[in-house]
Order: C-alpha cells, then sequence, then structure tokens
C-alpha cells in the first residue's frame, strides 16, 4: 500500500485508518499544494489533489471512501459497521457527514480567509462559512447525543472522518468556538494510540523526505 499525504491534510484520514488497523504501508510526504510543487504529481493523480492511495491495482483519492474501503477489506468487525448491524446506516452516514458537511465549508474559511491572494480574499465568505461549520456541528450534537462514538458502540472509520473535521477546525482557527460536546468528542479521539502513530509517521516521513511540517491548512 501506498498513501501520498501533505502535513495535517485530508489525507490523514486514511493514514489514521492504517494505523488503527495496523497495515503497513508507504508513506509519500508532499509539498502543499502538490499541484502547485509537485508537478510530476499529477501523473499519479491527474486531479492534482491529495490524498492519492494505491493497493495494488486499486486506486482512490477520496479520504473518506478510502477509509471505508480499508475498514470494510481490512477491519470489518472492528472499524467498520456491516449491513447486519442496526448502526449501518448511522455508521454510513457519519462517515461521509465528516466530509461532505463538515470539511467542505471550512476549506471555504481556508481559501477566501487565507489561501487566496490578499486581493482577492473574502472576509465574509469565510465569516458566513465558518458560522455554515459551527451550525452543522452543533446539530450533529443532537445526533452524537451522549455517546463517545459516533455509532455502534465503539470506534469506527466514521469517528475518524469527524474527527478530521474536528482537527482542522483547529488549524483553520475555529477550535476556541468549538461547543462543550465536540471538544469533549475530539479529545476523546485524540487519546487513541493510533492517532499518536499517526501524528509521528507524519512527522518523520516529513523529515525524512525534506517536506515542511507545518500542517497544510496553514502552510498555504
Amino acid at each position: 500500500m501506498k498513501l501520498h499525504h501533505c502535513v495535517g491534510a485530508r489525507s490523514f484520514r486514511p493514514l489514521w485508518a492504517l494505523e488503527e488497523i495496523g497495515l503497513p504501508y508507504d508513506l509519500v510526504m508532499l509539498p502543499f499544494p502538490p499541484r502547485a510543487h509537485r508537478k510530476d504529481f499529477f501523473a499519479v493523480n491527474p486531479l492534482g489533489t491529495i490524498p492519492a492511495f494505491h493497493d495494488g491495482e486499486t486506486r482512490m483519492t477520496e479520504s473518506a471512501a478510502i477509509c471505508e474501503y480499508l475498514a470494510a477489506r481490512y477491519s470489518p468487525d472492528r472499524l467498520a459497521v456491516g449491513p447486519e448491524e442496526p448502526d449501518y446506516g448511522r455508521y454510513l452516514n457519519g462517515l461521509h457527514f465528516g466530509e461532505a458537511t463538515l470539511t467542505f465549508p471550512q476549506t471555504l474559511v481556508l481559501r477566501y480567509g487565507r489561501f487566496e491572494p490578499p486581493e482577492r480574499r473574502q472576509p465574509q465568505v469565510a465569516e458566513d462559512y465558518a458560522r455554515w461549520f459551527l451550525s452543522r456541528l452543533r446539530a450533529f450534537g443532537e445526533v452524537l447525543g451522549a455517546r463517545e462514538f459516533v455509532c455502534a458502540g465503539r470506534f469506527t472509520a466514521a469517528d475518524i472522518s469527524i474527527g478530521y473535521a474536528l482537527m482542522l477546525a483547529e488549524f483553520v482557527g475555529l477550535g476556541d468556538q468549538l461547543p462543550d460536546f465536540a471538544r469533549r468528542y475530539w479529545e476523546g479521539l485524540t487519546t487513541r494510540p493510533s492517532y499518536a502513530r499517526a501524528l509521528a509517521a507524519e512527522a518523520r516521513a516529513a523529515g525524512e523526505q525534506g517536506v515542511s511540517a507545518t500542517p497544510a491548512p496553514l502552510g498555504g
């Protein structure tokens, strides 16, 4: 297996999943954004985006989908939730909610609040989408309730997907605005040994491959 990754980018999701399952993999670090700094990466992923994941002949580029694939194929009884389980729908919803609903608005906050040249930045757009993210996050609190994990009474790929969105919120500068339930939930996820191993693997590979250790959302 091979994962192409930028520090702190969406590709952290499959990196975390790989460490949680305990699979061997090669980690290829790239400067962010690779489409600007590593034109050769287009040969790996024509979109020029991160992640890019290889498992034999399988090629994937969507972080939540890669987590779903890894869980279903290599950890069906632990990181995945099967169709026969009562929380299967809840699992799939959480897995895709983390990307489509919680991460998407933050990418616009980053683009129009930080990444665009000063003359193209739009503070109102950034503020509006920050509010959108926080509103959707509060709605997630009603779904999560008093649970430690999203579904099935255990840590799953859905928690990785949503957990990364909360990790990104800290990078974006929204960490102080997270509701108490979200902060407790995120802090619980970060105590998992696999989270620490993923961070360590990221830092080690970045150092060995001469890539900046600054998280991609902060690096521009």
